[in-house]
């Protein structure tokens, strides 16, 4: 095969142009809305052809402090005229800060910087078997973690091992073992499940991929009242629900709970670089030695460095107080809405979900005609559709917002 590279281009290609090199060229491992984006200011994205759209996804909750945030922009342009990588071999500067931080905002003993979500996840079931054989006596490889039905906790072949969802799992086994699943929000079906070699819950305390499923008030307390009486590892999986999204730092608070590991990521970073961290008493983590995990990028300077500055504009410029109250506000209209096609409404800050009637014609229809009207969300399972905007919006923006689900619908 001869490798060229092309040098004879349109000065401006069009978006039909770019769909069709994506799909000559990419693996087909998603299904995108036909809009493509090129730049993106606070809650608003523009396309190719100059349309503006408010962004009602957020990259997944990843850029909960709005697109191209200044402040860490300038974080990230200083940090990369310094320092960008070392690797765990040397010490950084910015680590240390980090880590400061991080625990004192968090309330955490101890954190593990990684970068992606689902490397996060992999690293907390890591350390609870090692947890479970070290500390608690379990014999060696019968260690067992609890997870929930119609989880999303990533895309790796150990985390796709303990789904539940067909699409993830068909033509990837075959799978690792010492995972048992029981349905999410059922407090006794926990107590049911733990046994004398379960070393840890594994859970989200909103099933956000699933169609923002909200478990039953006091579920999270109940569950930590298990795990404690059982010694098991409560690990809270706020990737998504983390770091403000539902009117709280951590969805925990909504419950008055506290995690043994924390995992979180997406807007760790406010959408400028990957990052994630667990986030641990010093028992668990403390199990780790050095050479037993690892990552070349994770705890680097920069990803440290944006990592501080996306912290520090969530807390100061109030977007926590403003999720909740905006959340509110939304879900409250959403609701109002009373049209046929809608069966709920439902969520927490701005983590909220319209969930259609099988006979409405499916969420996909919807969220192009959204588009059509200036306002990017993206459907789940079919007939749900996710409404996670950035936590900046103001109330003209959420009634905006709500304006257009009523056209549409």
């Amino acid at each position: 095969m001869t490798l060229t590279m092309e040098t004879q281009r349109p000065a401006t290609r069009t978006a039909a142009d770019l769909i069709a090199a994506e799909g000559r060229f990419g693996a087909k491992n998603y299904k995108p809305l036909d809009v493509v984006l090129t730049r993106g200011s606070g809650a608003y994205v523009w396309d190719t052809d100059g349309r503006r759209y408010l962004d009602c996804l957020s990259a997944y909750s990843a850029v909960n402090q709005g697109h191209c945030h200044p402040k860490i922009r300038e974080a990230m342009i200083a940090q990369s005229s310094r320092l960008t990588l070392t690797s765990r071999a040397f010490r950084n500067d910015q680590l240390a800060p980090f880590y400061e931080e991080l625990c004192a905002l968090t309330r955490s003993h101890k954190a593990l910087p990684m970068n992606s979500g689902a490397e996060a996840v992999e690293s907390a079931l890591k350390v609870v078997r090692k947890w479970g054989y070290e500390v608690k006596g379990v014999p060696e490889n019968q260690a067992e973690i609890i997870v929930c039905a119609d989880n999303f906790h990533g895309r790796t072949l150990a985390i796709v091992g303990f789904s539940t969802d067909p699409q993830s799992r068909r033509g990837f086994g075959p799978f690792g073992t010492g995972f048992t699943v029981i349905p999410f929000g059922d407090a006794d079906a926990l107590e049911a499940a733990v046994g004398p070699n379960t070393v840890a819950f594994l859970v989200e305390p909103i099933q956000g991929e699933a169609g923002v499923i909200i478990p039953p008030t006091g579920y999270l307390r109940r569950a930590r009242q298990i795990c404690t009486a059982e010694n098991v590892i409560l690990i809270l999986d706020e990737i998504q629900t983390g770091l403000g999204r539902t009117g709280k730092l951590l969805a925990e608070e909504h419950e008055g709970i506290e995690a043994d590991l924390t995992l979180i990521g997406k807007a760790l970073s406010g959408g400028f670089y990957p990052v994630s961290a667990v986030l641990s008493n010093t028992e668990v983590l403390g199990v780790l030695r050095p050479g037993e995990h690892g990552s070349t990028f994770g705890g680097n300077p920069m990803a440290c460095a944006i990592a501080r500055a996306a912290l520090k504009v969530l807390v100061e410029e109030g977007m926590i107080d403003n999720a909740a109250r905006q959340g509110e506000r939304l879900k409250s209209a959403l609701s109002r809405l009373a049209k046929p096609q809608v069966r709920e409404v439902r969520g927490r800050g701005l983590m909220i979900a319209v969930e259609l009637e099988p006979e409405a014609g499916g969420a996909r229809a919807v969220c192009e005609a959204l588009q059509h009207r200036g306002l990017l969300c993206k459907e789940t399972h079919d007939h749900t559709i996710r409404i996670a905007p950035p936590l900046i919006i103001t109330d003209q923006e959420s009634d905006w917002i709500a304006e257009q689900f009523d056209a549409v619908l």
